[in-house]
Order: structure tokens, then C-alpha cells, then sequence
């Protein structure tokens, strides 16, 4: 039987980016202004149609890029010292009014980046808290609603974030090359939402194997005495876990 297009709907594949950063000391993330129908005026992730001659990385860094002025070292990578993996995959037929659009959405993890430049079809981006998008720990009403369907795809891209603190060593993608241990502790308090003993928290990421690596240095940038420079080890699994507050 021969094949015939029309007998197919229209349908579209996008990407859309949950960028997550610590900014100071609040959990935040990336949103622009959409300019153009539909949702025009709300705010929303960064995103947009995948290109025939494009695979899924090099659709996010672009969109990355032209949306937001934010610009990776290398085409199809993300920005210089951020973390990108693939998230989920989105399909309500509803999602989208135009068409059937399957998102894939991407998980960029970074440490304080700049202020972002809208461009392209964004009317405009920012940083958000996280805390404003989708309400106190997740768990309130958010100020802020997301257009499309990203105020879930925000609320899964936390949740993997604040779950992979506990297990792996991600934590240190929020952080400088060269950090402190109390830099540290204010990732996780800030990711978490919670407040960590000092000491107890010290402890535990320094007796941790392959966590933290001494940089051979000090620092003053947190006033007070000086504070001892870490950089990441190469341990990507943290045994044991730094297990998450219950709040």
C-alpha cells in the first residue's frame, strides 16, 4: 500500500529547558515572556520547535541561545560548567492548541549565571524562584502560572534536582570551579529549602569518598576567617546518601 501523508495529523516535536541556578542564595529559574500566540504575554520556559536537520541537544542549546542570549562554549552543549541531561518526555494531546506537540524537555543544572537577554520570539526572560513559580516546596499555589503545561514540567525538573542532591554529586554543578564548604551547604539549603547544621553538614561532605577534592587554597569572600577552597572529586555516587530533611 503506498504511503500518504495526509493520512497522518500534523504534529510537531519541541524541546523546552528547565534551567535551574542558585542565585543569591535563592533556587531559581530560567522563564521568558512569550511574544507570540498562544500564551502570548505569559511567562514560560525556554523552548521551541525541533529543526529536521537538528537531534535534541543541538535544539536545546539553541533555543537556549536565541532566547535568552545565554550561549554554549560548543554548538549542541550546554553553558560552560552546566549540567544537561534529558528529563522527560511530554505528550498530552491537549498540550499544545496549534497541533499535537511532544516536548522533550532537557534538565540544565549551573552555577550563578548571568542575567539573561531575550531574543528571538521571547518577549522578554529572567530569573523566577522556584518557590514563586510553583509555591512554597512545591506543595503551595504558585504565583505565577506557567504557560502550556510547564508548571509540571518545572515541578518534575525540581524534583529530579532535589533528588539527585541526595545520591550523586551534582550539588557541585551549582558551585564555582573552586568552592567552600560552606558555599556548599548554601546549594543545598537553597535546593532543599531547608537549614543544615553547619558542623554536622561539614562532616559529612568532607568524610565522604571522592566528594570534595582541597583546591590547595583559602578564601575571604564570605567575610570572616578564611575558609578553606574545595573542587569536586570524581565520585558521581555519594555513599552514603545526604539524605534530604524531612520538613
Amino acid at each position: 500500500m503506498p504511503y500518504d501523508p495526509s493520512a497522518f495529523p500534523a504534529f510537531a516535536v519541541t524541546v523546552d529547558l528547565v534551567v535551574l541556578t542558585v542565585r543569591r542564595d535563592a533556587f531559581c529559574a530560567l522563564v521568558v515572556r512569550r511574544g507570540e500566540e498562544p500564551f502570548r504575554g505569559w511567562w514560560a520556559l525556554p523552548g521551541g520547535f525541533v529543526r529536521k536537520d537538528e537531534d535534541l541537544v543541538t535544539a536545546a542549546a539553541r533555543e537556549l541561545a536565541e532566547e535568552t542570549g545565554l550561549h554554549a562554549q560548543d554548538p549542541g552543549s550546554p553553558p560552560a560548567g552546566a549540567h544537561l541531561e534529558q528529563l522527560a518526555t511530554y505528550g498530552d494531546p491537549g498540550r499544545d492548541p496549534r497541533m499535537r506537540v511532544v516536548s522533550v524537555a532537557h534538565l540544565v543544572l549551573a552555577p550563578d549565571l548571568p542575567a539573561p537577554t531575550a531574543g528571538g520570539d521571547a518577549g522578554g526572560a529572567r530569573w523566577m524562584p522556584v518557590d514563586q513559580l510553583l509555591g512554597a516546596s512545591g506543595a503551595g499555589a504558585p504565583s505565577e502560572r506557567l504557560a502550556f503545561d510547564h508548571n509540571r514540567i518545572l515541578g518534575d525538573g525540581v524534583e529530579r534536582a532535589r533528588s539527585k542532591l541526595e545520591y550523586s554529586s551534582l550539588a557541585a554543578a551549582f558551585c564555582p570551579p573552586q568552592f567552600t564548604v560552606g558555599e556548599l551547604r548554601r546549594v543545598y539549603e537553597a535546593v532543599w529549602g531547608v537549614s543544615l547544621d553547619p558542623r554536622n553538614f561539614h562532616r559529612k561532605v568532607t568524610g565522604t569518598p571522592g566528594f570534595l577534592v582541597p583546591a590547595g587554597g583559602t578564601t575571604t569572600r564570605q567575610g570572616g576567617r578564611p575558609a578553606q577552597l574545595f573542587r569536586a572529586g570524581e565520585a558521581t555516587l555519594l555513599n552514603p546518601p545526604m539524605l534530604r530533611p524531612e520538613v
